[in-house]
C-alpha cells in the first residue's frame, strides 16, 4: 500500500496546478483533449508499486458524456495495448499514437530501474494525451471505457468484442488483400508512402546517432568524475601547487555537474521525442497497409464483377459499400496526415531547438568556469612576481 500512498500524494499535488491549453510548472501534467474536443479532458499516469506494470490512471473532465468529473482506475500495460488495438480497429486509417516498448527504451535504461519507470510513465501519459487531443479519437467509446471502468468492468467489456472466428476471418481477408496488392494506388498516397519510407530511414538514423552521443557523454561524465579527486590527492604531495591543483579539481567538479544536467536534458527531452517518431514511422506503415487492404478488397470485387465471377447483384451491392468505405478511409487519412505532419514538425523543431539552447548554456558555463580559474592564476603570478622584485 506504500505505492498507493505515494501515488495519491503525487496525484493531489500534480492536479492542483495548471490550466487549459498549457503545461503545469514543475512535474505537472498537461491538459488533455483541449484542441479537438468541446471541453478539456485531463489525465495522469502514476506508478503504484515497484512493479512498473501496476499503474493508476487518474482523469478529470467537464464533458457531458461522462457520468462523473473524476475517475481513478488501475491499469496494466496490456490494457494500453488493448486500447491501441481497439482504436486501430475502429479507425484503421487514422494515425494512432504509438505506445512505448514494454521491456526496453532502445537500450537507454534497464527495466525496473527508476529511469526506465519514469520514462515509461511519461510515454504512456503522452499516449493518452495525444488520444485525448485528437478531434476524433477523443470521442471513441473504448477510450472512455479505458478511462472510467474499474478493472473487472474493463475485463467484461473486452469480452464483448468480436469472437475468435470473426477475428480470424478478418485476418484471413487482410492477408489475402495484402498478397493481391493494390493495382492503382492514387498518386497522393504514392507520395505519402514515399515520404514515410524516407522519413523512417532518417528518423531511425537520428535515433541511433542520438543514442550514441548520449552513451559517449555518459562515458565522458563517468571518467571526469574520477579526474577531479585525482588532482586533490596530487595536491597533497605538491606543496607549491596546492592552490592550482585544488582549483583545477574544483573546475572539473563544476563541469561534472553541468555535464550531468546536460545529459539529463538529453535523456528526458531529445531522446524520447526522436524515439517516439521512430515508433510513429512504424505506425504510419501500418496505416498505409490497412488503407491498401481496403482498396485491394474493392479491386478484387470489381475484378470479379468484370469477369462475372459470382452473383452480379450481390457484387454490385458489395462494390457500392466498399467504394464508400474506401472514400471514408482516404478522407480520414488525408485529414489526419496533415495534422500529424504539423505536430511532427513542431515537436522535432522544439526538441532540437531546446537541445541547441541547452548545449550553448552548457558550453558557456564550462567556459566561464575555466576562464575564472585562469584569471585567478594570472593574478597569482603577478603577485608572486611583485614579491620577487621586492
Amino acid at each position: 500500500m506504500e505505492g498507493e500512498r505515494r501515488a495519491s500524494e503525487a496525484r493531489s499535488s500534480d492536479l492542483q496546478v495548471g490550466g487549459v491549453g498549457g503545461e503545469r510548472t514543475g512535474a505537472g501534467i498537461p491538459l488533455l483533449g483541449d484542441s479537438g474536443s468541446c471541453a478539456p479532458l485531463q489525465a495522469d499516469v502514476l506508478v503504484l508499486d515497484e512493479d512498473e506494470d501496476d499503474l493508476e490512471v487518474f482523469s478529470k473532465t467537464s464533458r457531458g458524456e461522462f457520468d462523473s468529473s473524476e475517475f481513478e482506475v488501475r491499469r496494466r500495460y496490456q490494457d494500453f495495448l488493448w486500447l491501441k488495438g481497439k482504436l486501430e480497429e475502429a479507425h484503421p486509417t487514422l494515425i494512432i499514437p504509438p505506445l512505448p516498448e514494454k521491456f526496453i527504451v532502445k537500450g537507454m535504461v534497464e527495466r525496473f530501474n527508476d529511469d526506465f519507470i519514469e520514462t515509461r510513465k511519461k510515454a504512456l501519459h503522452k499516449f493518452l494525451n495525444r488520444i485525448a487531443d485528437h478531434p476524433t479519437l477523443t470521442f471513441n467509446e473504448d477510450f472512455k471505457v479505458f478511462l472510467t471502468a474499474q478493472a473487472w468492468e474493463l475485463s467484461s467489456h473486452k469480452k464483448q468484442g468480436p469472437g475468435l472466428l470473426s477475428r480470424m476471418g478478418q485476418t484471413v481477408r487482410a492477408v489475402a488483400s495484402s498478397f493481391r496488392g493494390v493495382k492503382n494506388r492514387p498518386e497522393e498516397f504514392m507520395e505519402m508512402n514515399n515520404f514515410i519510407e524516407i522519413f523512417s530511414q532518417k528518423i531511425n538514423l537520428i535515433d541511433k546517432i542520438s543514442q550514441r552521443i548520449y552513451k559517449e557523454e555518459r562515458e565522458y561524465f563517468e571518467e571526469m568524475k574520477e579526474y577531479g579527486p585525482i588532482h586533490v590527492l596530487w595536491s597533497a604531495s605538491e606543496e607549491d601547487l596546492v592552490d592550482t591543483l585544488k582549483g583545477i579539481a574544483s573546475c572539473i567538479e563544476k563541469c561534472c555537474k553541468a555535464t550531468e544536467k546536460q545529459m539529463s536534458g538529453l535523456s528526458e527531452a531529445l531522446l524520447p521525442a526522436v524515439h517516439e517518431y521512430v515508433l510513429y514511422s512504424e505506425m504510419l506503415m501500418g496505416v498505409m497497409k490497412r488503407r491498401d487492404q481496403i482498396q485491394a478488397e474493392l479491386d478484387s470485387k470489381v475484378e470479379a464483377l468484370t469477369y462475372r465471377k459470382g452473383d452480379t447483384d450481390l457484387l454490385t451491392e458489395e462494390i457500392g459499400k466498399l467504394e464508400d468505405k474506401v472514400e471514408c478511409a482516404n478522407n480520414a487519412l488525408k485529414a489526419d496526415w496533415e495534422r500529424w505532419k504539423q505536430n511532427m514538425q513542431n515537436d522535432i523543431k522544439s526538441a532540437f531547438t531546446d537541445m541547441a539552447e541547452e548545449n550553448i548554456h552548457y558550453y558557456e558555463q564550462c567556459l566561464a568556469t575555466w576562464e575564472s580559474f585562469l584569471t585567478t592564476q594570472t593574478d597569482l603570478h603577478i603577485e608572486e612576481d611583485s614579491e620577487d622584485k621586492l
